[in-house]
């Protein structure tokens, strides 16, 4: 959530004396780097694995931006046959790197070599360039290339107007104490995908602009901000991957570029005027040039192989994967569980019930509100849940109220400033900004206390009664209010709120549901009650939307509050909404260098404390700021999206995006969190957001409700999907254990799996789930049909989910879908075995505890193939697994097991498609079965089998 202050306040003390209300100073970045020197290599030593040199400043120092560091070190190290590592770095080790404490560095291969390794590191000693070459073909064509120098020192056309990046040009190697730069070429209009995190209007493939201008722009610089178009926003993730095609012979070959470095940066994607190439370049506010190349061929093994480096994501338990719920603006925990009586009440379906900051006593964190949550009736209320197998999870926000005077007994506060654990300023007083409960301190996660600190406060606040099963971790950008250390020195016992919260007497939100017309939609939104669309009839439509060393801190001669180069980051100061940079943390850590780990820290420290509390049971973290490696601890949310059709869509590009950075457990807010949703589109969004991995509905305080129990026809397409998402948990969880073990990414874009099909690389309005099942949601309003394209060119056969009729897709183009309200198009591929839930329940536990159903899609040969992977759901670390086989083969499916869980339920159905007529018997173990046989889908389902899994067995037909 975020919500501006009217006004700042004035910073007296430790950290900056400006007024933050001010705007920030006028930007000049306006400095011609194609003057600068560049390097040249010398005192080279080289070995089997890589080489280490050094880099000496070819010429006058240019001190474009900072002051050029005179000598560098270039370590080249062959860590794997797929992954190659180059570090450029000063050798004096003053620039900030990551330290293994956050994020630990992958082991290379010992019996790795450069000759053994699918890349090649290839450089000019003068001026020094390098490029990276795959060994295998195609030969010698660059993946990563920076000799630029004949390319012309011409300013790159503004994207809007009053840019600051549009003086800068030319592209040596620059590497100052505060400002880094280096670029590569890029094949023109290159299919890039990643950097983020975004909502990229080019939409999963990223612009990389045309002649003489910049498409992309990522600003590397978590930021709490509402959802923008084209802006940094919460999470920083700095890698891509390249996906090339060659026509002549039909094939791909995809690479990925991970620079690993948490500073503040523009990444820029442009090709510059009159050049036969794009570009790819950096500029870095500090740190260290520190590359790895993933070597691919693939685009799932881009991603594994990047997982090799920053972790695999974490286990999720079972659970997780049930409709979770929640509100800003549940005001009561009578009002909490009036809505999960509803929802029962209409059967729908729900796993998590959630509550916002309504929870808390004047906003704090680990509290509870005494007179509309009592701890007593939270504990109460969380039983309820449990007994029905339901789960709870509350908030909690990164900042901490501080104490206001003596007789202010905040136990998490008073104990975090006597354990050291809160952010300084640099005269060491405590660092003060203002968030929900007031003036507010933030925890250092370097500090050494603050893991056992953390742990101690989330355990308190279970046993008081809030008896968590996860947590939400919001605002961990860090956001403040106000810019710079605003309580420091001041009165910060007066804690009202500067600013009317959404829905406060003064402040309703009033606006329409987008396209609403009152005199057509009536009360219930955009659809009548006879369930005709219309969506903007007779109306006119809504505007667009407008709405190693430790760096800086031991270091002298640098700008920490504004640095000389100044990245975009929405033309706002680096201070601008969060914490100061020149915030001091344990160890001298300044935050210029570390703004951008906050929430990776907080997550990972949440997660081992959550091991303490909730022992043998797998932390379930959601988190909105985040890292490379943040996976590892917890999944995500998308942050505070809009009840616009267009957010819809943009959600499906927000998922695909972090199944590439290692973050699959991620979702958004369903129906919309800000604004008004209407019928329609919650409709639509609930049955989209079925076939995400995390679902949950989530609005803002003050909005319309949108619990999908308001709507009938909502309540309708909720139930018939998620009966679908439950029926298909095995799928799923299959799937992120996939992820959790070599990070394979669970939800795919459709080049991803059909790497070799170019009319398929900017896809972004369908998704598949795995290898086998390909959604196609409705998108717009208004509409009963929707067009979508089925990968394969005819050699695939996909199938109907509902009616297993088979598709007749058009090859290469759209396919037109019949699409009425509360119907989401899914489809199976064929050659896939898929373990199901026979009977979707209520909540999750109850429907693993029935029996199981198979469903076969043969291919024209009569093959299928298919795993599950099954254990209890919840024990962390994982415990003993079973593997459940199936392969199908013409007439036969066998079903074989290995691994030490006991599975109790029987698989009891078997559906086979692709039979191509009726056998005379079936036959399981050799005993004879119940079938039917509908020749027009050529499918055969077989009842009554009640096979053991644990066995196996063997399915024939005759």
């Amino acid at each position: 959530m975020f919500y501006p202050l009217v006004a700042g306040a004035i910073l007296v003390g430790g950290a900056l004396g400006s007024d933050p209300a001010s705007p920030p100073p006028p930007v000049d970045n306006s400095f011609n780097v194609s003057t600068c020197p560049g390097y040249s290599l010398h005192s080279l030593s080289e070995t089997d694995s890589g080489l280490t040199a050094r880099l000496n400043l070819a010429g006058p120092a240019c001190n474009a931006f900072g002051v050029d560091v005179v000598d560098l070190t270039i370590e080249v190290n062959y860590e794997t046959e797929t992954r190659l590592h180059v570090h450029i770095f000063d050798t004096a080790d003053s620039q900030f790197t990551i330290p293994e404490t956050v994020i630990p560095r992958p082991n290379a291969s010992s019996s790795n070599t450069a000759s053994k390794s699918d890349l090649v590191f290839n450089y000019d000693p003068s001026p020094f360039a390098f490029w990276i070459t795959r060994r295998s073909a195609p030969y010698n064509t660059p993946l990563f290339d920076t000799r630029l120098s004949s390319l012309p020192a011409t300013p790159i056309a503004p994207v809007m107007a009053g840019d600051p990046l549009t003086a800068l040009d030319g592209f040596p190697l620059v590497f100052e104490n505060q400002y880094l730069q280096l670029a590569s070429a890029l094949p023109l209009g290159a299919n890039v995908y990643g950097l983020g995190e975004v909502i990229a209007s080019s939409g999963i493939r990223r612009d990389v602009g045309t002649d003489g201008g910049v498409g992309t722009i990522q600003t590397n610089w978590a930021r709490d901000i509402q959802d923008p178009i084209n802006q940094n926003m919460y999470g920083i993730h700095p890698i891509y991957m390249e996906h090339r095609f060659n026509s002549t012979t039909d094939t791909s070959q995809s690479h990925g570029v991970f620079l690993f470095n948490a500073n503040g940066a523009d990444i820029l994607l442009l090709t510059p005027p009159n050049a036969n190439v794009s570009l790819v370049e950096y500029r870095l506010l500090g740190g260290t040039l520190d590359l790895y190349f993933f070597s691919g061929p693939t685009p799932l093994a881009v991603m594994e192989q990047y997982s090799e480096v920053i972790g695999t994501p974490t286990w999720q338990p079972l659970w997780g994967f049930g409709f979770h719920l929640c509100r800003w603006g549940y005001t009561s925990v009578n009002e909490t569980r009036e809505v999960v009586a509803k929802m029962r009440a209409a059967d729908i379906p729900l796993e998590v019930m959630w509550n916002d900051i309504d929870l808390y006593h004047a906003f704090r964190d680990f509290t509870t509100d005494p007179i509309h949550f009592p701890a007593d009736e939270m504990r109460d209320f969380i039983h309820e849940l449990r007994q029905n197998n339901q789960h709870f999870i509350p908030i909690v926000d990164a900042a901490i109220g501080k104490a206001t005077n003596n007789t202010d007994f905040y136990d998490p506060y008073l104990k975090g400033a006597e354990l050291d654990v809160f952010i300084k300023n640099p005269d060491g007083t405590e660092y003060i900004g203002q968030v929900w409960p007031g003036y507010t301190v933030f925890p250092d996660w370097f500090a050494p206390n603050t893991l056992h600190w953390w742990t101690e406060a989330l355990k308190n606040w279970s046993a008081l009664g809030v008896e968590f099963s996860g947590i939400w971790l919001d605002m961990n950008e860090a956001s403040s209010f106000c810019d710079y250390s605003c309580g420091t020195g001041i009165d910060i016992s007066n804690t009202s709120m500067q600013f009317l919260l959404p829905g406060d007497p003064g402040n309703p939100i009033t606006d329409y549901p987008e396209g609403y017309n009152s005199t057509i939609s009536g009360p219930s939104g955009n659809v009548t009650v006879n369930g005709t669309l219309t969506y903007g009839a007779t109306a006119s439509p809504l505007s667009t939307l407008s709405k190693r060393g430790i760096g800086a801190g031991n270091q002298t001669g640098v700008d920490l509050n504004t640095p000389p180069y100044t990245i975009y980051n929405g033309f706002t100061g680096l201070s601008n909404h969060t914490l100061a940079t020149n915030a001091t943390h344990a160890g001298g850590y300044r935050e210029l260098d570390t703004h951008n780990l906050f929430g990776l820290m907080e997550a990972m420290t949440t997660h081992k404390a959550l091991k303490t509390v909730l022992q043998g049971q797998r932390p379930f973290i959601i988190s909105r700021s985040a890292f490379a490696s943040a996976g590892k601890w917890a999944g995500h949310w998308l942050g505070d999206n809009y009840s616009l059709w267009e957010y819809m869509y943009y959600s499906i590009q927000g998922i695909l995006q972090h199944q590439m950075f290692q973050i699959p457990f991620v979702g958004t807010d369903t129906c919309g969190f800000q604004g008004n949703t209407d019928e329609e589109l919650c409709n639509r969004w609930m049955q989209l957001a079925a076939f995400t991995p995390f679902y949950r509905n989530h609005n803002q305080r003050g909005a319309m409700s949108q619990e999908p129990f308001v709507w009938d026809s909502v309540a309708n397409a909720s139930r018939t999907a998620i009966a679908v998402r439950y029926a298909m948990l095995p799928y799923w969880y299959s799937l992120f254990a996939n992820a959790s073990m070599q990070g394979t990414p669970p939800v795919r874009a459709l080049f991803w799996e059909f790497p070799d099909e170019p009319e398929l690389f900017a896809v972004d309005r369908q998704f598949l789930i795995g290898r086998d099942i390909l959604v196609t949601p409705v998108l717009t309003p208004n509409v009963s049909s929707v067009d979508g394209i089925f990968p394969g060119r005819g050699k695939t056969v996909w199938r109907d989910w509902y009616t297993h009729e088979v598709l007749n897709a058009t090859s290469g183009a759209n396919t037109t879908l019949a699409a009425p309200l509360g119907h989401i198009n899914v489809h199976v591929r064929d050659g896939a075995a898929i373990l199901l839930h026979q009977t979707p329940a209520y909540t999750v536990e109850e429907t693993r505890q029935g029996d199981f159903s198979l469903l076969v899609t043969q291919s024209v040969d009569g093959h299928a193939f298919g795993t599950a992977f099954i254990d209890d759901g919840v024990s962390d670390p994982p415990g003993p697994s079973t593997i459940v086989t199936i392969q199908a083969s013409m007439d036969t499916v066998n079903i074989s097991s290995s691994g030490a869980f006991h599975i109790v339920q029987k698989l009891a159905e078997m559906t086979i498609l692709g039979v191509t007529q009726r056998p005379a018997a079936v036959l399981v173990g050799g005993q004879v079965k119940n079938f039917t046989y509908a020749a027009s889908q050529q499918k055969l389902v077989a009842s009554g089998l009640s096979v053991d899994l644990n066995l196996g067995t063997t399915i024939e037909w005759k």
